[in-house]
């Protein structure tokens, strides 16, 4: 089944809910139609004139990128200023851009996960928490005989997670009674008789960023055409959100060792770092992007060292003093976001039987180089 731009935002949003992004964050759809249908659709971390370029000659009709392309609006678009070339660009050659900034950092297996992983860091938690996730009773009246299948659905599209623990439900046997009406066409009972069958009342935890997913896993595994069905709020928090990572290495490095391994594996040419190169690293925090407000949420949690971008010197000078090592691979370690959102988006869309092709953008849109 074809897909459109619309569908593909569902996937994004579905993972990292537009509700997760900080406030006045210029995330969206910024250039296109919701309605338009998309073929290819390219992961990229910026949107500057020659990633456009590189989707028009790919046959792009969608980019998703991470950082927006209008921080701020544009007063007019005037095709010979850079903004408004790019814009008309993408205008003429149908391509729609939409963007998924701090909802994307925030998300639970987002940036900073992506960063944490590439960074060999385990057992990771929130650095900075802005929020707990908002989480949701489901409560599906399901034929005995489904029952099971019903269970196993909805809880591998993420229902039931309590802790550690995966799939928890709570069922209770009861009867169910229908009258199928005449446009029906009932999976038991006949059209006009009055019908009672044996089901079981299924109760389960929902997180509100994947109540979407589990609505429609239960749909799909319900045998009935019209499924009864509740969602109650609950007043209970789940998870807690938020900006960064925090956690530790599988084993106890240098600084100096750190360095090096880090500058491997992010391919980059330089770094900036503040702290003792014989000085243990075990502890690690890290914040994709412009952490410089944040240092003192990782050393009040313990960081050895705390990876993030844009550091400003009376910072680095403030965490030197503390004892906090510092590392500034530079903003653009951010790109990890292309390979794990084009994951993303091809996945689920394969769930969800649409016939899209993914790919990432192969141009490095770092403004900064070496000498």
């Amino acid at each position: 089944m074809s897909a459109t731009v619309q569908e593909v935002i569902n996937i994004v949003e579905g993972f990292a809910p537009k509700s997760l992004a900080v406030d006045g964050d210029p995330i969206g759809l910024t250039v296109g139609d919701a309605n338009a249908v998309v073929t290819r659709v390219m992961t990229t971390l910026d949107v500057t004139e020659q990633v456009v370029d590189e989707a028009v000659e790919n046959g792009v009709n969608m980019i998703v990128a991470h950082h927006p392309l209008l921080f701020v609006p544009l007063q007019a678009i005037d095709v010979n200023a850079p903004k408004g070339k790019i814009v008309h660009k993408c205008l003429t050659n149908n391509i729609s851009v939409y963007s998924a900034h701090t909802n994307l950092d925030i998300a639970e297996g987002g940036v900073n996960d992506w960063l944490a992983e590439k960074l060999g860091i385990e057992d990771t938690e929130v650095l900075v928490p802005t929020e707990s996730e908002k989480l949701y009773k489901l409560v599906a009246f399901v034929p005995s005989e489904d029952a099971e299948k019903v269970r196993d659905a909805i809880g591998d599209a993420g229902a039931g997670h309590i802790g550690n623990y995966s799939h928890c439900s709570f069922s209770a046997a009861g009867t169910g009674s229908f009258l199928p009406g005449d446009e029906t066409n009932p999976h038991i009972g006949q059209q006009g008789v009055k019908t009672k069958v044996d089901e079981e009342r299924i109760e389960t935890i929902v997180p509100e960023p994947l109540h979407q997913a589990v609505i429609q896993a239960l749909h799909r595994a319900h045998p009935y055409e019209e499924v009864a069905y509740d969602l109650y709020p609950l007043a209970l928090d789940g998870k807690s959100l938020g900006l960064g990572r925090i956690g530790k290495l599988r084993e106890q490095t240098t600084l100096k060792q750190f360095l090096g391994e880090m500058k491997e594996t992010f391919k980059i040419d330089g770094l900036r770092y503040v702290g003792e190169l014989d000085q243990p690293i075990e502890t690690v925090a890290v914040l994709g992007g412009d952490g410089n407000n944040y240092w003192k949420n990782a050393k009040q949690k313990g960081a050895d060292v705390y990876v993030t971008g844009d550091l400003k010197f009376h910072n680095a000078q403030d965490a030197q003093i503390e004892g906090l090592a510092l590392v500034d691979p530079g903003h653009h370690v951010e790109e990890v976001m292309k390979r794990g959102l084009l994951e993303v988006i091809q996945n689920e869309a394969e769930k969800r039987g649409l016939v899209i092709e993914v790919i990432d953008s192969k141009l490095n849109t770092d403004p900064f180089s070496f000498l």
